[in-house]
């Protein structure tokens, strides 16, 4: 029995799979909740500012302790939802769910943080409030394919 963190196909990927709306309801703010998987085969869940940079999707991390970035140096395979704002017949929210594979990048994390911050928090917040911040990591992640409600489905 393999592991699940050892596939031996590769995803693959053909063109954008990231709907422009969908762009559009990430550059609002919209808060994402990562998913990724623990040792013990359970779901581990985290909510994330996350940035765009093409079709993929980035998140950055100061602390290098964290459970999400373990989870995913041993399996790459993650799950990240959106809620939108406008509703669906018969009245169930908008939704994007993003399946993808992820890889940790090392450094970049406050640039990225800073830039994350004014549209989470405000154009003058200073993000991280420290001065000299680690350079931390960024996990970039790659789309495989998107589902939920909403135009982006």
């Amino acid at each position: 029995m393999r592991s699940p963190g050892k596939e031996t196909v590769k995803p693959t990927y053909t063109g954008s799979v990231l709907h422009d709306a969908l762009k559009e309801l990430i550059r609002a703010g919209a808060l994402g909740h990562l998913v990724t998987t623990n040792a013990d085969g359970s779901a581990q869940v985290t909510c994330v500012w996350v940035g765009i940079d093409g079709d993929d999707l980035l998140t950055g991390h100061l602390s290098l302790a964290q459970k999400k970035l373990r989870n995913v140096e041993r399996d790459p395979r993650v799950v990240l939802s959106f809620e939108g704002s406008g509703v669906q017949p018969p009245g169930l929210r908008q939704y994007a769910v993003v399946h993808g594979h992820a890889a940790i990048e090392q450094g970049g994390a406050p640039e990225l943080l800073q830039e994350l911050a004014h549209v989470y928090l405000g154009p003058e917040v200073r993000f991280p409030p420290m001065d000299d911040p680690p350079p931390g990591v960024r996990i970039r992640i790659k789309v495989a394919r998107v589902g939920g409600i909403g135009p982006w489905a």
